[in-house]
Formats: structure tokens, C-alpha cells, sequence
């Protein structure tokens, strides 16, 4: 499980708080033949992020909008959270299917200036 602090430290340590960086989720799926192995199944832009102060998480989205979620427009507001906050689960809708799935580690591609989100299913 990842809380807001994980993803700011991990954004200021990785990209040195880079806003150019546009975030991504990347889908992880268990290898069938081997259930500690995660698979590649895929990778979509994040277009939205809510935080939740009721269910305590900071909930972003995929949906059809052509509105991209930057590091510039995310880590400003989380800066200005209380501390209580910082503790706050970060989730992800992917879809109708998959709601409130839990974000299980972070990654950085400097050559398409991507910060990736990692999901499992």
C-alpha cells in the first residue's frame, strides 16, 4: 500500500519534482505459470485526481479526456495537505470494471518524460 509521503518523496528523489513529467498507470498482471511474477498488460495516461477526505485517499482516473495529469499540477496540492493527509491511500479507477485499486509501487521513463504509476489486477 502507498500514502501521498511515498509518492512526493519518491517524486522529488526520482525526477527531482520534474513538472514536464506527465503521469501514466501501468497494468501488472500475475503470471499464471508463477503467481510472485508480475506481466506487462498494458499502460494508459492518467486524466484526473481527486482527493477523497471522507474514504482518506487521493483517487486518480482514466477516462476519454484528452486532459493529462502533469507533476506540475499534482505535487503543488499535495504540498499544501496537512499531515493527518499525507497518510492518505493513493488509488486508481481504471474503468467501470476496476474501481479503487490499490497503486503498488512507482517508475519513471526520463526518455518520454513519463512517471508511472504501477497497478495490479
Amino acid at each position: 500500500m502507498k500514502y501521498i509521503i511515498d509518492l512526493i518523496e519518491d517524486v522529488r528523489e526520482s525526477i527531482g519534482n520534474s513538472g514536464e513529467f506527465l503521469l501514466s498507470a501501468m497494468l501488472l498482471k500475475e503470471n499464471a505459470d508463477d503467481v510472485k511474477q508480475l506481466i506487462y498488460a498494458g499502460e494508459a495516461s492518467l486524466n484526473a485526481f481527486t482527493i477523497d477526505k471522507e474514504q482518506k485517499r487521493l483517487l486518480f482516473s482514466i477516462n476519454s479526456s484528452a486532459t493529462r495529469v502533469s507533476i506540475e499540477s499534482l505535487i503543488p496540492s499535495l504540498l499544501i495537505l496537512d499531515m493527518d493527509a499525507m497518510m492518505y491511500e493513493l488509488r486508481m479507477d481504471v474503468n467501470s470494471q476496476y474501481q479503487n485499486i490499490e497503486i503498488i509501487g512507482f517508475g519513471k521513463n526520463e526518455e518520454e518524460k513519463k512517471y508511472i504509476l504501477f497497478i495490479k489486477i
